[in-house]
């Protein structure tokens, strides 16, 4: 669904103006030129080397005309391919998507109401739920396989997880490169083979640096082998607005800038036009309680700023939404849920990723998957805007009716209700009815509603032949790291 059309007349929404942008893009540019990042990885040194940039050690530094000869290579649009063979997840322009996070180390037990660790059963069910919701694009793990049989390949088990019970493209993460390659074989056995992968590739992966302006070994090799497989890829800074990036949100975004800026020319010097995504995870630090905080106001602010810039350069979007600091399923979650999903959504971000996510993005709720279902639901119905032809306008109708007239019983009203958001979990009945019913809370409701899809729903199976090629190579991966 796209966002901030005028031809579709949906809401229009932008938090920077052309000359801001603008101020931030050359002061990044000068950040480049200025001060540079420090980058460990020798293959990525010598890219560095072999070109216009300034290597003084570890710190490179770059001229504009190459980060300016890079941003033209990149592709603008983006089209993935889920396991079900439908091309499904289209990044261009204002097209939004929503989907989860990833790798979070704790997950909010069900039955128990306790924080524990994350297993792989919870990676299948949260997989699971998300194919069943239909509100969910594409899908991340909502949780790290703690119980992998080593901790060098959780990776390949985590996606083996993801494979079993989602049909839907994805975002992966990998513990190196090695571990990504893994990965990739195991796409490319899915999609049937490398040039098919290439052309329908089913995932992105998700890559870190450390802000601020450094580029550590394992991030830049898988990087630069995103790059030689033209894996789309994400390079994310996270900066701490206060602690790992200057305390105002302008310097914050700049930094941020500058960090992307690097992996795109990095990358371009690699091969150039791979599918290179801009992302940033851009908040704060709580000076109170020394926590970076997914539900503060200026995540989603400085998030939408970002979105704005990506789109003047004309780059895809990987943003955040759906998630909160809050520690259970309560009145705190839903308001920052809700809060940043829809300032999002109505940024034009095109992926929006760590729905779901609790507890500052450490720990993963199936219910909170199931409650986000319903609040980006509303958060869609609110895109669509007000429609204003003939036939919306009513002007024939009014004067049918008239005065003291009822529209209850008439065909337009017949034709027009079903474009209503329709509520599955929010209980508008009246108060009686809401008691006979046995007073259900929405905790309730939700409990209910995610055990009934984890009974229920039954994903499209892998073919076992297929699934046995990929169980291989997570157990050879395990072999290796014995």
């Amino acid at each position: 669904m796209k966002i901030n059309q005028t031809i579709n007349k949906s809401p229009q929404f932008r938090v920077l103006s052309e000359d801001q942008i603008e101020q931030i893009y050359f002061s990044a540019l000068e950040v480049m030129e200025r001060t540079g990042g420090v980058v460990y990885h020798e293959g990525a040194l010598e890219l560095f080397k072999n070109s216009d940039a300034l290597v003084e050690g570890n710190r490179v530094r770059i001229p504009i005309t190459m980060v300016e000869e890079a941003l033209k290579s990149y592709p603008r649009k983006i089209t993935l391919k889920g396991r079900n063979g439908k091309r499904s997840l289209f990044l261009e322009k204002d097209m939004v998507s929503f989907g989860t996070g990833s790798d979070l180390p704790f997950t909010l037990d069900m039955n128990t109401g306790e924080r524990r660790n994350t297993t792989y059963k919870d990676v299948s069910d949260a997989s699971k739920l998300v194919d069943a919701l239909s509100n969910f694009d594409f899908h991340m793990s909502h949780g790290i396989v703690t119980d992998a049989p080593n901790p060098q390949t959780y990776d390949r088990h985590q996606f083996m997880a993801m494979l079993e019970n989602c049909t839907k493209p994805m975002v992966v993460t990998s513990v190196d490169g090695e571990g990504l390659e893994d990965l990739w074989k195991m796409g490319c056995l899915i999609q049937g083979g490398e040039h098919e992968f290439r052309l329908n590739p089913m995932f992105v992966v998700y890559i870190e640096p450390i802000s601020p302006l450094k580029n550590d070994s394992t991030a830049v090799e898988k990087l630069l082998f995103a790059a030689e497989k033209r894996i789309p890829a994400m390079y994310t800074p996270c900066p701490s607005s206060g602690a790992t990036a200057p305390a105002t949100i302008a310097g914050m975004l700049v930094q941020s800038l500058a960090e992307t800026l690097l992996a795109i020319v990095m990358c371009h010097l690699k091969n150039p036009g791979m599918p290179l995504i801009m992302g940033g995870v851009t908040t704060l630090l709580d000076m109170r309680k020394s926590t970076y905080s997914y539900g503060a106001p200026e995540l989603s602010l400085a998030s939408a700023a970002n979105t704005d810039i990506s789109k003047w350069l004309n780059l895809i979007m990987f943003s955040t939404g759906g998630c909160t600091d809050a520690k259970i399923l309560d009145e705190q979650a839903a308001s920052e849920q809700m809060m940043n999903l829809f300032y999002s959504y109505l940024s034009g971000a095109n992926l929006i990723h760590d729905v779901g996510y609790i507890d500052h993005g450490t720990t993963a709720s199936l219910e909170s998957l199931v409650l986000n279902q319903e609040m980006i639901g509303m958060v869609k119905q609110f895109g669509k805007g007000i429609n204003t032809d003939d036939e919306h306008l009513a002007l024939d109708l009014i004067e049918k009716q008239g005065p003291g007239g009822e529209y209850v019983t008439t065909d337009h009203t017949f034709k027009y209700w079903k474009e209503w958001f329709m509520p599955q979990l929010q209980d508008r009945s009246d108060y009686e009815t809401w008691v006979k019913n046995g007073s259900k809370t929405m905790g309730q409701r939700l409990k209910e509603r995610t055990q009934h899809l984890l009974d229920t729903y039954q994903p499209e199976p892998l073919d076992e032949k297929l699934r046995k090629e990929l169980k291989k190579i997570c157990e050879d991966a395990d072999k290796r790291h014995m």
